[in-house]
């Protein structure tokens, strides 16, 4: 099985090689579209290497990244734990980025240098990206570690809080450490999602906190392997509503709390950045009405990588389907609706399921649709 899902990696990389342009538009490649303003930009700040517990060179981070139409990619090694250190021993903790920087100098993607702060709970493990030296945040106070990066200009964000090594009830939590990291604005994000868990625990925490929203993969093998990319599966990613495609307009964009989490084809995120993602990714085309009936023909087209679960909340019943919609991953959805009498507009409401705003809460879009 290891050798199948080894060699459609390959397979995949090779056809990215061969294409004319380093482009991302490989037919996995994830994609989503810009919002008023901003650019979307997709994003994993937590992967491992071998330079740390990871298994791959860094090079192949890159390529699983360019692979996946990723925009930014932080290489986060452990600082201080290394069982590798016998096999590969690097005083340097920045050698991955330096790694990764020279696989990515002829693509189109960005490269943020950071590093993985491991400690045990509180504060647990904790990222800081956009670092100038991760040498110099190898000191023993956890507290003291959190200054030195911020001198660097770090942001920092907390990973899965919800770690059952750290939390065996899986629930994260606030300690006395966090709450003073968050007041000190030592502490800028936290991981909602991370490889496979998703925690709403921690997303209420963002929420109450002002905490930046962030969702990881967390990778440490291939990521075909752990998000079996060859059965529809994806890697779990922020998105980062950007003012440009540069290292500082998304940091600037982590900082404003501008993101949405892609999980298990589900969106996570704020109200404010949510919906007008939604807004961008779903449209309707107007068949009008059959015949000189009141049914009218509508169809949903979707935009992204992320198949939309829509549950109808408007005034108006359905002829040919249930309640719940599926608008399929770049695709379309056609369907009836009975307006009772013939109207110029008809305005329909749904409400996505696969979309969450706070636990519990989902999200609602409206659509305009014409008859003419």
């Amino acid at each position: 099985m290891r050798v199948t899902l080894l060699v459609l990696l390959l397979i995949g990389l090779q056809q990215f090689s061969n294409a004319q342009e380093h482009s991302h538009k490989l037919e996995r490649s994830l994609k989503f579209p810009d919002v008023p303003g901003y650019k979307t930009l997709k994003c994993d700040f937590h992967q491992h290497t071998v330079f740390s517990d990871g298994s791959v060179w860094p090079d192949i981070r890159v390529m699983e990244a360019l692979v996946d139409g990723l925009d930014a990619i932080s290489l986060t090694e452990h600082l201080e734990y290394q069982p590798h250190k016998n096999d590969i021993p690097h005083p340097n903790r920045n050698r991955s980025y330096e790694l990764a920087v020279k696989e990515a100098k002829n693509h189109n993607l960005i490269i943020v240098n950071g590093a993985e702060i491991t400690r045990k709970m509180p504060p647990g493990h904790n990222n800081a990206i956009f670092i100038s030296d991760a040498n110099t945040l190898l000191v023993k106070d956890s507290v003291e570690v959190f200054h030195m990066a911020k001198q660097q200009g770090a942001f920092t964000f907390w990973n899965h809080p919800n770690w059952i090594n750290q939390r065996k009830d899986g629930v994260a939590s606030l300690t006395d450490m966090h709450r003073y990291l968050i007041q000190e604005k030592l502490l800028d994000g936290i991981e909602v999602v991370n490889q496979e868990t998703y925690s709403d625990e921690a997303l209420q925490i963002a929420l109450d906190n002002n905490l930046t929203i962030m969702g990881t993969s967390d990778i440490h093998s291939l990521i075909d392997w752990e998000f079996k990319v060859d059965k529809g599966g994806h890697r779990p990613i922020t998105l980062v509503f950007s003012a440009e495609r540069t290292q500082e307009a998304i940091k600037e964009g982590l900082l404003q709390r501008r993101t949405v989490v892609y999980f298990k084809h589900q969106l996570i995120g704020r109200t404010e950045h949510l919906l007008p993602l939604l807004n961008q990714s779903v449209s309707i085309i107007n068949k009008g009405y059959q015949g000189k009936s009141n049914v009218l023909n509508v169809t949903l087209t979707n935009n992204t990588s992320c198949p939309f679960l829509l549950r109808n909340i408007s005034p108006y019943n359905f002829h040919d389907q249930v309640e719940v919609l599926t608008v399929p991953a770049n695709g379309e959805i056609s369907f009836q609706v009975k307006t009772l009498e013939r109207l110029k507009e008809v305005r329909l409401d749904f409400e996505v399921l696969n979309a969450v705003i706070a636990p519990g809460k989902h999200p609602s879009i409206s659509l305009l649709a014409s008859s003419l």
